[in-house]
């Protein structure tokens, strides 16, 4: 081989691993390429879903209205009802309330009810295991008796109001008793109060005679 076959040679192979090169390098950028884009690229998917259900029932006095109370008319053979003779029963608009006989003889003949309401009672004397139900809307105080035995005191009071429940004591109005207060006011506190302001105002007169007179004054006649 001349030295001219000898160069072309050389410089063929030259070219081919400067081409094989550059192809494999750009072979390399393309994969890496590839792969970066690949572990680039994420996907997901998330599904939730929630259900809830919620129910409540509420009675009279628990706000709302639409519940049941139960008066029963001469338990134990008490000229009563209870509630309604001891304490007022206090529920919203709309609770029905059933009145269930335990004694004989009795009835419920309201006496007064708030303007507008209609309500009639059970008027027929009836005995033990009858019951009737009646449903108060109207706002107010409805008063009740049983007739055979309103001169014993069966007579019963039913209150309808927003919240179902007895006022609270405090917004002033009526006579307030101090206890309530927290002051414990009794009556020999008021006795040792009393004998103490006897007290004070003798020693306050005994220091007044014997040392009211200063070293300047005079009585009448005295030089």
């Amino acid at each position: 081989m001349n030295r001219r076959d000898f160069l072309k040679a050389a410089s063929g192979v030259a070219g081919g691993a400067a081409a094989a090169s550059t192809a494999a390098s750009a072979a390399g950028q393309e994969e890496t390429t590839t792969t970066s884009g690949t572990s680039g690229t994420s996907t997901g998917t998330g599904t939730g879903t929630g259900t809830g259900t919620g129910t409540g029932t509420g009675t009279s006095g628990g706000g709302g209205g639409g519940g049941t109370e139960t008066v029963k008319v001469g338990p134990g053979g008490n000229y009563v009802y209870t509630p309604g003779t001891d304490s007022p029963l206090y529920i919203t608009p709309g609770t029905t309330v059933e009145f269930v006989w335990e004694s004989d003889n009795h009835n419920v003949n309201p006496t007064s009810v708030p303007e507008g309401a209609s309500w009639e009672g059970h008027k027929p004397i009836e005995n033990t295991g009858f019951s009737f139900s009646s449903t108060f809307e109207t706002k107010g105080t409805y008063e009740y008796q049983c007739d055979p035995h309103a001169g014993l005191g069966m007579k019963g009071s039913i209150i309808v109001n927003d919240s179902g429940q007895a006022p609270s004591s405090g917004g002033g109005g009526g006579e307030v008793d101090p206890e309530h207060m927290g002051v414990p006011f009794q009556a020999h506190w008021v006795g040792i109060a009393t004998i103490l302001a006897i007290l004070a105002s003798l020693m306050f007169t005994f220091y007044i005679v014997k040392y009211g007179e200063s070293a300047h004054s005079s009585s009448p006649g005295r030089k």
